[in-house]
């Protein structure tokens, strides 16, 4: 089975290099990642291995995202070693948030078959009518956060999937990144008016298929547990659960005199 193949080490290695943060830090065995707040992976601590001393590795990382003007935000995979972890912002009072399955399937060298009058195309390099699609639909913020999501985006070599209708718009986007073997789907998205057409099917099976033809025999991507019908498209597509992770956000401090 191919959920057994992979070990958390691996995914959450593969998740880390597949979506790279502006700048990081290293301390204590856990990786500390910041991109101006945009997207929570590259704005999160990932503890790499367990800690000597919980609360100075706790407190290094509120005074270095301090530092940064950001909120404190752990991404903890269900390992043993970070129950000490949970339970130590458990006391500091740290919100649970954005529970989220990591799902792995084989890559599949059939080719794509595009929803009729739609074409599938593939770049080295987000366009700018890509990036525009999947900020919209995927995004949060304006401008400025677009541009550090773009940065993310190019930190690292992927291909780029876009759907193009009749009149030749996108609508339709996804992201290939090939680490280790494997194919990392991200930057799933569809316009809102093309939805429930095939189109999302297409661009996944499309980035299988150059997967396959790459040399990577397996994919992973990422979900939201509360998306049931993105669920269900991988599901159908092949895709099993193998892991899961959450965010743990650290309290906003309130202001003095305040509500």
């Amino acid at each position: 089975m191919l959920a057994a193949l992979a070990s958390l080490d691996d995914l959450e290695s593969l998740m880390t290099a597949a979506w790279p943060a502006v700048e990081s830090s290293t301390s204590d065995g856990w990786l500390l990642r910041s991109a101006g707040g945009v997207t929570q992976r590259a704005n999160s601590i990932w503890p790499m291995s367990a800690a000597a001393d919980l609360a100075t590795s706790v407190r290094h990382a509120e005074n270095w995202y301090g530092a940064h003007r950001q909120p404190v935000i752990f991404q903890l995979t269900r390992r043993l070693e970070n129950a000490a972890v949970e339970e130590f912002l458990d006391g500091r009072g740290y919100s649970r948030q954005s529970e989220t399955l990591i799902m792995t399937a084989e890559s599949s060298p059939a080719k794509a078959s595009a929803p009729d009058g739609v074409t599938l195309e593939l770049a080295t390099a987000p366009s700018g009518e890509w990036l525009e699609l999947w900020w919209s639909v995927d995004g949060r913020g304006g401008e400025e956060e677009k541009l550090v999501a773009q940065r993310i985006l190019i930190g690292v070599p992927s291909l780029y999937a876009s759907a193009r209708n009749a009149d030749g718009d996108v609508v339709g986007t996804g992201r290939l990144t090939l680490v280790d073997g494997w194919g990392g789907v991200y930057c799933m998205a569809t316009h809102p008016d093309f939805r429930r057409q095939g189109m999302a099917a297409a661009v996944l099976q499309r980035l299988s298929h150059e997967a396959a033809a790459s040399g990577a025999g397996r994919l992973w991507l990422l979900v939201a547990a509360a998306n049931a019908g993105a669920r269900a498209l991988y599901s159908a597509a092949g895709f099993k659960d193998s892991a899961r992770y959450h965010y743990r956000q650290a309290p906003v401090p309130r202001t003095p005199g305040r509500c």
